[in-house]
């Protein structure tokens, strides 16, 4: 029995009741297939190039940095770049994905690359978007074995990449693309992130990286759609 029947049979038996069959069963599951939407802004319904123009537009305005690149091939020159005037350190640490470990990381030899989970000693964090959603400047986050959450908290520095084709609209649209790609096998933690961590809960004074990164770059790429 998985985690979740258990949780859904301790529903089912404080309601006193079983699973729902038939005409029930079926109402039930075209529901959650054809869920409604609700109102979704004019901001998001842009074609592509303007979904990308607003997306930077509002990751900007949230504090982030972003920029755009012709392909992935230009990323490490990129991120060397943007390391050198920062004034951060050349050891990054990179999630095991094959999207960002299959970079041409020799052709950036100062750059000291560590595949792995994020740790509070890493100073910069290197880690691929899902899905970016123009509507407000955010990046939709998947845990997983190549995409652990740590290398977009724990480092004080993020650097996230994100393919245009990648790019939506609203929410709605993320988590359509969400289900399309994991099915009922979703992550066990999706986050959304827009521009660095902040808060401003003592005294209303404006902190950057009380809970996660002070800075976010983000690296756009053209790949061709």
């Amino acid at each position: 029995m998985t985690a979740r029947e258990k949780i859904l049979g301790r529903i089912r038996a404080q309601k006193k009741r079983g699973p729902l069959a038939g005409a029930d069963a079926d109402l039930l599951k075209q529901r959650i297939a054809d869920h409604a939407r609700n109102i979704v802004p004019e901001r998001s319904r842009l074609p592509k190039a303007g979904q990308v123009d607003l997306f930077q537009t509002k990751m900007e305005g949230l504090g982030a940095t972003t920029e755009r690149v012709a392909s992935a091939a230009d990323i490490p020159a990129r991120i060397r770049d943007y390391l050198s005037q920062k004034n951060l350190p050349t050891r990054i640490k990179v999630s095991p994905s094959e999207i960002l470990t299959g970079l041409g990381w020799d052709t950036v030899p100062m750059i000291e690359v560590v595949v792995g989970a994020g740790t509070e000693e890493d100073m910069v964090g290197l880690s691929p978007a899902f899905a970016g959603i123009a509507e407000t400047g955010t990046l939709m986050m998947l845990s997983g074995p190549e995409t652990p959450s740590t290398v977009n908290f724990l480092p004080e520095n993020h650097i996230a990449v994100l393919k245009v084709s990648d790019m939506v609209g609203a929410f709605e649209e993320a988590w359509d693309a969400l289900r399309a790609a994991h099915g009922e096998a979703l992550p066990r933690t999706v986050n959304l992130i827009s521009g660095p961590s902040r808060t401003a809960d003592i005294e209303q004074t404006l902190i950057m990286g009380a809970h996660g990164p002070k800075t976010l770059h983000v690296i756009l790429v053209e790949d061709g759609t």
